[in-house]
């Protein structure tokens, strides 16, 4: 994010009533609902992290051990187990309750 000088984007009527305000601080205007991103769209983060989620579903369904899946992504056991769960959970909403095993 970069700033903007508010007297070389704004009318000089509209800036003069917002230092009313907030004289010679900053400020920050939050973009429209429609034009903002969600969490790690704009980095392609979220992409890569719900890849290695798959991957790690899938390692763990072919027989890789979750203390095996620790060492390999560095993520806690709790964080391993946190993410098979949250597979499971999409799958049994998904298949109206019930895992496909």
């Amino acid at each position: 994010m970069s700033y903007v000088n508010a007297d070389d984007v704004l009318p000089e009527h509209l800036v003069k009533e917002i230092q009313r305000y907030i004289d010679g601080q900053l400020i920050y205007i939050s973009r429209k609902d429609e034009n903002s991103k969600s969490w790690g769209e704009k980095s392609g983060i979220r992409d890569k992290m719900a890849e290695r989620n798959r991957e790690i579903v899938e390692l763990y369904y072919s027989g890789e051990t979750v203390a095996n899946l620790c060492d390999l992504f560095f993520l806690s056991e709790k964080r391993i187990r946190g993410i098979i769960r949250k597979y499971e959970t999409s799958t049994q909403e998904e298949n109206g309750g019930f895992k496909d095993e």
